[in-house]
């Protein structure tokens, strides 16, 4: 790691990561009409699960599901039921509004945690209905969740999947876009390095490292990217202008593609604006309800 301030001279010790978080399960993208927001990920070539509704709450999703992560359009069907907070969020924006951590293991995870000194909260147990043509079926998840103060700049929790196979079908992993997996995902704050400095409990200071006006943790599978205003701008010198909201905000996601002329030739056929790159293209928040898309061919 190479940041201003060094860990090492805090502690003899290494500071080691929680072995039971695996990396990036999924991103959340909050949207304000979940059936228009479907259907315009379409056009972006994404292949869409059936529609879930979580049991209890007033929220419901699609997903975009790759082989071992995923993205969760997030969205509001009964406003007089528990949406997590989403209401708030939709108010001022739609966009990414959270990380899902992976794990295989709840009950380890909440441990290690609490090993470390993070206030874990759980293992919960969460179930949603996933409509599907022959009938509903009911995906069960483990859920670990993390205190504000464990992952500042972003709101993160950790999963398990309890039933995977309800909700990875194999005609769901084939993207017209190509798409394949989840890269990175981008947040802008006051103060990349310190900011990432305090994830150093969950991933370790191994995962942490910073470049100009980017720190970026390794989570095992996926990146999460800290930034600031002038080094988005940097990241997407094309994209002008840039949104501003208040720090922290996720701004972006980063998708692996397996061919960057196929993904380009479906968003111009789609109509989709995508400006071109050398490893593929970028979408702008305007074609992605508020999500800048960057897909590369790695």
């Amino acid at each position: 790691m190479t940041t201003g301030a060094t860990p090492m001279s805090l502690s003899a010790d290494l500071i080691k990561p929680v072995p039971a978080i695996t990396g990036i399960d999924h991103l959340l993208v909050g949207v304000r009409d979940l059936e228009a927001a479907a259907q315009q990920w379409r056009r972006l070539g994404f292949q869409l699960t059936p529609r879930g509704r979580h049991i209890g709450w007033g929220t419901a999703n699609y997903c975009i599901m790759f082989q071992d992560d995923y993205l969760e359009l997030l969205g509001i069907v009964d406003p007089a039921q528990f949406t997590n907070n989403l209401d708030r969020f939709l108010k001022i924006r739609e966009g990414l509004t959270g990380v899902a951590l992976a794990t295989d293991d709840t009950e380890a995870c909440a441990r290690e945690l609490r090993g470390a000194g993070i206030k874990a909260e759980g293992p919960k147990d969460l179930k949603r209905i996933l409509e599907l043509p022959e009938g509903d079926v009911m995906p069960a998840f483990g859920l670990v969740m993390l205190p504000t103060e464990a992952t500042p700049g972003l709101s993160a929790f950790v999963v398990q999947h309890l039933t995977p196979d309800l909700v990875r079908r194999p005609e769901w992993l084939h993207h017209a876009n190509r798409a394949k997996s989840v890269v990175s995902v981008t947040v802008v704050v006051d103060d990349p390095a310190a900011t990432a400095f305090d994830w150093l409990p969950i991933f370790g200071e191994d995962a942490i490292k910073t470049a100009n006006l980017v720190t970026v943790i390794d989570t095992g599978r996926g990146h999460i990217r800290f930034t600031t205003k002038d080094g988005l701008a940097q990241l997407y010198p094309a994209l002008e202008p840039l949104p501003e909201h208040p720090t922290p905000w996720i701004a972006a996601m980063k998708i692996a593609v397996a061919d960057k002329a196929r993904c380009r030739d479906h968003l111009r056929f789609e109509n989709v604006l995508a400006l071109k790159t050398g490893k593929g293209c970028i979408v702008p928040p305007e074609e992605a309800n508020g999500v800048i898309i960057e897909f590369v061919e790695e």
